[in-house]
């Protein structure tokens, strides 16, 4: 994203005000009348929000056109430290829509009556809030007019780090090329297209590529993947793994492996999806867009460890040679599945590439998918579920989805539950007729395929698309998943605990 980000610790006067078409101020909620004042414009912001009728509190926002010949439009908020990061975000989100009509290259951010910290987050959810705002997704109307603000400087007052907020433009690079990817329409990325996109984002980041072919994948015996892929008119299915490898190699002791659903239209197979259930699933490949983009953060941030990243893309289409009800086949590990719902393809996919990921030996595999309804109907739209083989880490996945605004919760993954995975005729079903708690299954049918005793955590994407967008996401499609991830990995640090 070229967007020029400078830091000021002062505050600006109103001259400097007055050169910027729009403004953010941000203060706590508890702020004094007399402190109001100490900012540009402070006594005539205390004028409007008494015209407003708006009180100096907790989560008080609103706008207004400052009195100067550029007729500046500020935006402005009253906001707690001790806000939840999900709230902070949507807060952010809401200040930067009330600039959505105001066209101008830059933006300033005034940031007052906080402590370091304080003020560091606050800029840090403002300038996320803007990134995912301005971020280009596809388009396809004729005619029209790029809508949102047109960026490409933030001025920061008020908070001046080292760091530089990079964390942030990666995480938002990540989590834009995830959306952008996932809002093509199915006959723009099919898994052919998906693999050329995939090229050119190898080549820019100098990832290592290989592609498991479907005749690759037949010698490795991959039958759960190639079931979902033969109902394709085009047999241009496969893997993909991609391989960042930090520039210090010799220090590097763990490896991550990433992996993602990347079914790139899911018409539900032999057991055809509804019209209604239907729209839409085109995102289905979201999963692995998320962990296309986690890696992408991952290598802009130039972690030290090497990174691998899975991406099972296939249709799931129907016709005379697509799988269906009761077949049975076998895994690349030698398990064999029959086959209940060819509308479970997710899992079937993802089951060959767990094993192919897992035998690598990673430290931690991580997994993304939109994977089942049930979640949906769990969670809504708000929350992801999780689900881990190391139970001690579930309580880090709470804390690490409220630090990053981006929740999850975890559900149970006990064994009593493979009894409703039990089949008469395989080892195992691909899932249950009887039972409303796929989700769970799901999981324990994935759980199966992960190798030697790799750490493993599933991320079922409930919340891939909400109405109206989430946290600081404006669009429906929200690419949930990278800054969760990258809480975990660069905050709580999991790749280094000693139960990993």
């Amino acid at each position: 994203m070229k967007i020029k980000l400078q830091q000021h610790p002062e505050l600006p006067d109103k001259a400097r005000v007055d050169k910027t078409a729009n403004w953010i101020i941000v203060v706590p909620g508890n702020i004094t009348l007399p402190s109001i004042k100490n900012l540009p414009y402070g006594e005539f912001i205390d004028l409007r929000r008494k015209q407003l009728n708006k009180k100096f509190s907790n989560k008080t926002v609103f706008s207004c056109d400052l009195p100067n010949r550029n007729i500046t439009h500020l935006a402005f908020a009253c906001i707690d430290p001790e806000i939840s990061s999900f709230e902070l975000l949507g807060i952010a989100a809401d200040l930067i829509k009330q600039h959505r009509d105001f066209h101008g290259q830059e933006l300033g951010v005034i940031l007052y009556g906080y402590n370091m910290d304080a003020a560091e987050r606050m800029a840090e959810a403002v300038i996320s809030a803007m990134l995912a705002a301005v971020a280009e997704m596809p388009e396809f109307k004729s005619g029209k007019d790029r809508k949102g603000p047109v960026l490409n400087k933030i001025n920061i007052f008020g908070v001046k780090t080292a760091h530089g907020f990079k964390r942030s433009f990666a995480e938002a690079e990540g989590n834009a090329l995830a959306r952008s990817l996932s809002m093509l329409p199915p006959n723009s990325l099919t898994p052919t297209d998906y693999l050329k996109e995939v090229k050119k984002l190898a080549k820019v980041n100098d990832w290592q590529l290989q592609f498991y072919n479907l005749e690759l994948l037949k010698k490795k015996k991959a039958g759960a993947f190639i079931a979902v892929a033969q109902g394709s008119p085009v047999a241009d299915a496969g893997i993909v793994r991609l391989i960042y490898r930090p520039q210090n190699r010799s220090s590097a002791k763990r490896k991550l492996s990433l992996v993602g659903k990347g079914i790139c239209y899911d018409t539900g197979g032999t057991n055809l999806k509804p019209a209604n259930y239907m729209f839409g699933m085109h995102e289905d490949m979201q999963g692995s867009a998320v962990a296309l983009g986690t890696l992408l953060a991952l290598s802009r941030l130039k972690v030290n460890y090497p990174v691998e990243c899975w991406l099972a893309l296939a249709m799931n289409h129907i016709g005379p040679k697509a799988y269906k009800q009761n077949d049975v086949v076998t895994a690349c590990d030698g398990t064999t599945i029959e086959v209940v719902h060819t509308d479970a393809e997710g899992r079937m996919v993802l089951c060959d590439t767990l094993v192919l990921a897992s035998k690598e030996k990673p430290s931690l595999i991580i997994d993304y998918a939109t994977l089942t309804g049930a979640c949906i109907y769990s969670l809504g739209t708000a929350y992801s579920g999780i689900f881990t083989n190391r139970e001690a880490l579930n309580p880090v996945l709470i804390e690490a989805g409220k630090d990053s605004g981006e929740r999850v919760w975890p559900f149970p993954m006990d064994e009593d539950y493979d009894k409703l995975l039990e089949s008469n005729i395989a080892d195992i079903k691909q899932c249950s007729r009887e039972s409303g708690m796929d989700h769970i299954l799901a999981s324990r049918f994935l759980q199966r395929f992960v190798k030697n005793n790799v750490p493993w955590i599933h991320v079922d994407l409930s919340s891939s698309n909400r109405k109206g967008g989430l946290a600081h996401v404006p669009t429906d499609t929200t690419g949930f998943g990278i800054r969760l991830t990258l809480n975990l990995l660069m905050d709580k640090k999991v790749m280094d605990w000693p139960e990993m």
